[in-house]
């Protein structure tokens, strides 16, 4: 049983190392001073704001609700999280290649020459490739994830609100629509539907969500369950 001493050392502990890590954001700010200037003058800085709030939502923070907020959410993310630095590099173009020598991104991750739209996510990212026509927007992509070719000119174009779960491959000339989740290790090699779900080698569709003029949109299972992709 636990004791009121061993949840107070647990408070304790949990506050300290919260303001540990927020003091160690501050002293890490100085370092990042070009970045934040890098963000602020940016032409895709609106695309890297969208980035901030998703990620800020991910995680439980507070939304940023002004420019100093949104600085110190950068602060945090590029101090703690080395998978946000390649999405930043990414928005930032050749200047923030040129400035990542104050904060190295992901050296496992690799993130191509891709149009991607705002709200991207990236949960862990080791051993990550992605490379693909376009993404859209709010893209969530876990560790281990390949998207890519088949061949020298082949590679994906995916849609809107996707999340490609951990060890999955997205490969060749394949659409995917939009709010299509791609479960753990799923390899998907033909098109997929918007609102699917998809899982398996090779992916097979075990769940779409239908829209319901009740309801607005409802989750159901369809017969296709063990049916492979066309």
């Amino acid at each position: 049983m636990t004791s009121q001493t061993d949840i107070h050392d647990r408070s304790a502990g949990r506050t300290f190392v919260k303001v540990l890590k927020g003091a160690l954001t501050a002293l890490s700010t100085a370092r990042l001073m070009p970045l934040i200037a890098l963000m602020l003058l940016s032409s895709d800085r609106n695309t890297i704001y969208a980035d901030l709030d998703r990620w800020a939502h991910v995680y439980h923070f507070e939304r940023p609700r002004n420019l100093t907020d949104r600085i110190l959410m950068f602060a945090h993310l590029m101090t703690w999280l080395p998978e946000y630095r390649n999405v930043f590099y990414l928005r930032a173009g050749l200047p923030g290649r040129l400035l990542s020598i104050f904060c190295r991104p992901l050296s496992s991750l690799h993130l191509g020459n891709t149009s991607i739209g705002p709200g991207l996510f990236i949960m862990h990212g080791d051993g990550t490739f992605v490379s693909a026509t376009k993404i859209g927007e709010n893209c969530w992509i876990n560790q281990q994830v390949t998207i890519g070719y088949t061949n020298e000119t082949d590679i994906p174009s995916i849609g809107n609100n996707v999340r490609i779960l951990a060890g999955a491959k997205v490969l060749g000339r394949v659409s995917i629509g939009d709010n299509v989740t791609i479960g753990a290790n799923t390899v998907v090699i033909e098109d997929v539907p918007s609102n699917a779900t998809v899982m398996g080698v090779p992916a097979k569709v075990v769940w779409i969500k239908k829209p319901s003029p009740r309801d607005g949109e409802l989750d159901c299972r369809v017969e296709c369950d063990s049916r492979e992709l066309r």
